[in-house]
């Protein structure tokens, strides 16, 4: 069964035409292939969403012609379908990937982090964790005393990242050049990459289709799938070399 999605986030006043032409992409898939067109609401980056940009979204896709099948007014089998009704979910798997090694508990504060960020722009080198809280002995000892911390994604420096493109064929990436991305915030809140590979899974998305822009995140997104045992989608970015970026700026 093919199982597309959009996923747009309720920071903006409306939906922006880039997001309008991934819409019609995953739509248009699905429809082809007797499949289902899903809707999710990426709502946990809390400081930025607005006040009934949900509602404009799901209008706006209507009046476009793009009915979805599953969505947040809708329902359907595999909700809920707004990020914030899931968080419970996205904190035990980021607490699991901890077990299994494959991320770890970080406690580095934003002026350590900043100072690194200088040290690295300085010397020129790619921007990224330098692992420091890896090796950290005891730390649920600091997290029961109530330090607060991160979660971060575990990448093997030595490890060739390789998967495929329905349009571009095989990509690869080196684990020294992919960043250990923060998956589970401060405040308990999932960031975009651990969130999107849990609902995907859940979800049962078969096809991820978006725009180019999107390919270099895909690594970390790739090592979830593969510390958790899971499926992954078929991926599909950007359509004849366009982005969403660049159609949104092609607006104007």
């Amino acid at each position: 069964m093919v199982r597309t999605r959009l996923a747009p986030s309720p920071t903006g006043e409306d939906l922006h035409i880039g997001n309008l032409h991934a819409a019609l992409l995953n739509w248009a898939f699905a429809k082809k292939h007797g499949g289902t067109f899903v809707v999710r609401i990426e709502d946990t980056d809390i400081k930025r969403v607005i006040q009934k940009a949900e509602e404009r979204i799901l209008v706006t896709l209507k009046a476009y012609g793009l009915p979805y099948d599953e969505g947040p007014d809708i329902g359907g089998l595999s909700g809920p379908y707004r990020q914030k009704e899931r968080l419970e979910t996205y904190r035990s798997y980021a607490h699991e990937l901890v077990e299994k090694q494959a991320a770890y508990y970080c406690f580095c504060s934003k002026e350590r982090l900043e100072v690194l960020r200088k040290k690295q722009q300085k010397e020129k080198k790619i921007p990224k964790y330098d692992k420091h809280c890896l090796s950290l002995k005891d730390p649920k000892e600091r997290i029961e005393k109530g330090e607060e911390y991160v979660i971060r994604l575990n990448v093997p420096p030595k490890k060739e990242i390789v998967f495929e493109d329905i349009i571009r064929g095989e990509i690869k990436f080196l684990g020294e050049n992919v960043d250990d991305q923060v998956l589970l915030k401060a405040d308990g809140y999932p960031t975009y990459h651990l969130a999107v590979v849990v609902d995907d899974h859940f979800m049962k998305i078969s096809h991820v289709i978006r725009g180019e822009e999107w390919i270099s995140s895909t690594p970390k997104h790739i090592l979830l799938y593969e510390a958790f045992g899971w499926d992954k989608p078929q991926f599909e970015f950007g359509h004849h070399g366009i982005s969403s970026t660049d159609i949104y700026r092609r607006r104007y």
